[in-house]
């Protein structure tokens, strides 16, 4: 017990240094980390269509996390369900997608999140209902499925695929961007988050550093000009950098508080109260 408490000393000085700084040194060090471990898995990653893999592979560990708690704990508490219904619809949304343009591992690993999915929504809806707090999840889905659905009809990639596959496409990458959003306000709303589901969140965070990490280094391996290769729809992958970039830095404050709970020793993870 000694021994893990004078090896977290050092990393424990270092998180509360790190929360004496202003937001922009903040900002700054997350940017930093960020470029360092994009150089590390550009090195040590020879194919870089592999991130998508492990993106989807740790999105469904994620949820075997969540389906963990949900059968052995049999309680859905700190668990959105709006964002699990957002996952669900541009899971499918891929799937189709994917069925008809790849029809590869991508597929398999997105229908067995997609399946995943629906039973963590079914759970939450009928079976363990009455620990489902409702009140401390009240974003309407609407609110960013209609978003999403229209700046997928207005940009969208432009290849030799029907373009309803491509719209769907388009849907769904906009609509992953910001699917967690009904989870980090919940975890907002109850500022302390049980073991589980923090490891779910955090497993997403890991998904979407792959996922950006492949658009990031593609651009920077062709100089910039992966930017314009779909055809002429130019707007098309600055687009999807940008939902990757979003995502990414909408879970990066919450890995902090993450990574700082298990250096502490801690089962749950506690969030700082909004200004």
């Amino acid at each position: 017990m000694g021994k893990k408490s004078s090896a977290a000393a050092p990393l424990n000085r270092l998180f509360a240094w790190v929360r004496r700084q202003s937001t922009k040194v903040k900002t700054f060090m997350v940017v930093a980390g960020v470029l360092c471990a994009l150089v590390a898995v550009k090195f040590l990653v020879k194919d870089h269509n592999h991130f998508f893999i492990a993106s989807e592979s740790v999105h469904f560990t994620g949820i075997l996390v969540l389906i963990y708690k949900l059968t052995t704990q049999k309680t859905c508490t700190g668990i959105s369900l709006k964002s699990q219904e957002l996952t669900a619809i541009f899971l499918a949304a891929r799937l189709c997608c994917s069925y008809i343009m790849e029809g590869d591992i991508h597929t398999l690993l997105d229908f067995s999140t997609l399946l995943s999915t629906l039973w963590v929504i079914y759970m939450i809806r009928f079976r363990l209902k009455l620990t489902y707090t409702s009140k401390l999840d009240g974003i309407p889905l609407y609110y960013v499925v209609v978003p999403a659905a229209i700046l997928a009809i207005l940009i969208h990639p432009y290849t030799q695929h029907v373009r309803i596959s491509r719209m769907l496409w388009a849907f769904a990458v906009y609509l992953e961007s910001v699917s967690v959003l009904p989870q980090l306000r919940m975890m907002q709303n109850t500022k302390m988050i049980e073991p589980f589901t923090a490891h779910y969140v955090f497993a997403l965070g890991v998904s979407r550093f792959f996922g950006c990490a492949h658009w990031i280094i593609q651009v920077y391996d062709s100089a910039g000009k992966y930017l314009f290769l779909l055809g002429v729809s130019y707007a098309w992958v600055p687009m999807v950098l940008l939902a990757e970039i979003v995502q990414t830095f909408i879970l990066a404050d919450f890995c902090y508080y993450y990574i700082k709970s298990v250096v502490n020793g801690r089962l749950l993870v506690s969030l700082p109260s909004p200004v």
